[in-house]
């Protein structure tokens, strides 16, 4: 088959949520630059299949998509089985003539919807001839595909959407008849092989020099969103459902727009067997639809690729998809290039992340504190010494100080060991492994799972928080964790803690957690911040220990050490500070501690609070004088404090306590 005079509709002619057009030169330019040299390239979520028609050019291709609507494209397009032309001209040309055209299963269910009523008429005659041209063995089966192909890229022209059928346009319809047009076929020299598999399972079938990778990238799952073309694409004529008249999807839904798709990459670059990996995915970003939120971290992308061979990220600009209610600016789309080592693959391990990952420019603690640090960073890092050999985070918390601080080591000491397991849980665990864990905990007690389901199937609303739904699981699971001494005791108590009122952490004199259920869950925030921390702890020299500031006077400091102290405040701000937590003694013997550590010449800052709703630390501030420190007043703002109603700036005088310059 010739290429001039039979086809004028390219394969990029439809309309397709991440359509990568508009990448291909970025792809074609990272070849270059990393000097990739391929026979083969597989393009193994390939939608529309640009890609694999870009470089099908050069290479023998991989093609595979688990919809049926684009595997019959990619039969159309890149099958070898033989094509008509004059044949599949006359048909078509046929199909655009018709005349009166009488009901059908297509104009009873969808007339007056995403098409007018003679439009649909037309679109299930063509589709019922079709198949019965294929069935009386008149066309072949890639003919067949051809002209459903053609079909397909007629009605996406005319339909009454905006790009994708998730949901109609419920305006008066634009009449525009349908029209049908030949498919540009190209004559290759390298070959093809078509697939229609979920993508795990094929890549342990398969080899290439290259594999490209377009997973999904939030929760709109694409058989939603092209349900339609997918009726069209079977012709089972089923029983279709609800406003948006779909059918039964669940075969097709794909891991990577749930929870699981951190885990599915994961296992997905284990079993590549590829000289170079290719994988496209945007950064959502956290703002706006939660449904366009990313599915899979930096973390977990760099993390099963850097288990692979060496990675590299290439960017450029792209505009998101929303649906008209929100979007974010500067969003990139990244390119990760993988050029996998020739060892054999390895379980999944914890690794760094290299340096070049893009995180937020400071990183918030899964663990809210009352009167944590994480909003004042900027006023404290500007106080901070520049140049810093050890940073020691005393009274850690969270660790909202030490996790972003500029120094050749970190040391964050807390004195409560509970705290100290989390953080090392967080640091130290594969954050996929470590997510699995925790949403199976979550299934298990019955949870809500607000990111996946939104509010509506908890008959709950933002505003009202999921406090009502959760509460029993989460006072059975509390009980759990107050009781078990098992392994899985710190997994529980991190669950409880994401579960928890505001996030925070709090035990009784008997050691009991007893904080309350909280409004929110583990949703896209709380995901994020852990799934941060773990990158960003898995790359720091950082460590975090158990350990009482009394104690800190024994360190051998060196001249450019720092320390950082946050404790509980004498005035009784925090719920850590409750039942005698931080008396006058240990605000005493703190002073006294620095005091020493003043005269050995070892530098520090000390965080806290001046004036209280009239009452004042006279001890403070006697001592501050005393001995001649600098005392910087903090404009401080705890929103998400359980006093923040009461203590506000007008009120209260934090501070921050230096004995440098």
């Amino acid at each position: 088959m010739k290429d001039a005079g039979f086809g004028n509709i390219s394969i990029g002619q439809r309309r397709y949520l991440g359509s990568k057009t508009k990448l291909l030169p970025l792809i074609r330019d990272i070849l270059g630059k990393e000097r990739v040299k391929y026979a083969s390239f597989a393009d193994i979520f390939a939608g529309t299949g640009v890609v694999a028609d870009h470089f099908h050019n050069e290479a023998d291709i991989v093609v595979n998509d688990i919809l049926e609507s684009n595997y019959l494209a990619f039969l159309a397009f890149f099958g070898n089985g033989k094509l008509r032309a004059s044949l599949l001209t006359d048909l078509i040309v046929g199909y655009n003539n018709l005349g009166k055209i009488g009901h059908n299963y297509f104009s009873k269910n969808f007339a007056n919807t995403y098409f007018d009523l003679e439009n649909s008429k037309r679109i299930g005659y063509i589709r019922e001839d079709i198949e019965s041209l294929y069935r009386a063995s008149k066309i072949n089966e890639r003919e067949r595909a051809y002209l459903v192909t053609s079909l397909m890229y007629a009605l996406d022209r005319i339909a009454n959407t905006v790009g994708h059928y998730d949901a109609y346009r419920k305006v008066k319809i634009v009449q525009k008849r349908l029209e049908l047009k030949p498919l540009e076929i190209k004559n290759r020299k390298t070959k093809a092989k078509i697939f229609k598999m979920d993508a795990n399972a094929l890549v342990k079938k398969i080899r290439a020099d290259v594999v490209y990778i377009d997973p999904p990238y939030n929760s709109r799952q694409y058989s939603d969103a092209y349900h339609l073309l997918e009726n069209i694409a079977e012709w089972k004529k089923e029983k279709v459902y609800g406003v948006a008249k779909k059918i039964n999807r669940d075969h097709i839904k794909s891991r990577y727009s749930l929870k699981s798709a951190g885990s599915a990459f994961s296992e997905l670059i284990n079993d590549i067997d590829a000289k170079f990996i290719l994988v496209s995915y945007n950064d959502m970003g956290t703002s706006g639809d939660a449904r366009s939120q990313s599915r899979i971290s930096d973390h977990e992308i760099l993390s099963a690729l850097e288990r692979k061979g060496s990675v590299k990220i290439y960017d450029q600009p792209f505009n998101q998809f929303t649906t008209g209610r929100s979007s974010k600016d500067n969003l990139k789309e990244r390119v990760f290039f993988c050029a996998v080592s020739q060892k054999k693959s390895i379980a999944p391990i914890k690794i760094d992340m290299p340096t070049n990952t893009h995180l937020p420019d400071y990183v918030k603690s899964p663990l809210n504190y009352t009167g944590g640090k994480h909003k004042l960073l900027p006023q404290l890092f500007n106080l901070f010494p520049k140049k810093i050999g050890t940073f020691y985070d005393m009274f850690c918390g969270g660790a909202n100080v030490g996790i972003n601080a500029a120094a050749e080591k970190i040391v964050c000491i807390d004195n409560n060991p509970k705290v100290i397991e989390i953080l090392n849980l967080i640091q130290k665990t594969n954050f996929e492994e470590l997510n699995q864990t925790l949403v199976e905990i979550v299934k298990k007690y019955g949870l809500s799972q607000s990111f996946i389901y939104g509010y509506d199937r908890y008959k709950c609303e933002s505003s009202g928080g999921l406090g009502m739904f959760n509460k029993e699981s989460f006072l059975r699971l509390r009980a759990v964790y107050n009781s078990d001494e098992s392994e899985f005791q710190i997994y529980y108590l991190l669950v409880l803690v994401l579960y928890s009122f505001n996030n925070q952490i709090r035990f009784n004199s008997q050691g009991k957690f007893n904080l309350p259920v909280g409004k929110r869950d583990y949703n896209g925030s709380s995901r994020r911040n852990l799934a941060n921390f773990n990158a960003l702890a898995s790359r720091k020299n950082i460590s975090f220990l158990s350990g009482d500031f009394r104690e800190i006077d024994k360190i051998n400091f060196r001249k450019e050490d720092f320390i950082y102290l946050d404790p509980p405040y004498l005035l009784g701000l925090a719920s850590y500070n409750e039942m005698g937590g931080w008396s006058e003694k240990d605000e005493i013997d703190l002073h006294s501690t620095l005091t020493k550590l003043d005269k050995r010449g070892v530098r520090f800052a000390l965080s806290n609070v001046l004036e209280h709703k009239g009452r004042k630390n006279d001890l403070l501030a006697k001592w501050a004088k005393e001995n001649n420190f600098k005392v910087h007043r903090i404009d401080h703002d705890y929103r998400n404090s359980n006093y923040q109603t009461s203590a506000k700036n007008s009120d209260t005088k934090e501070v921050l306590v230096t004995n440098y310059i």
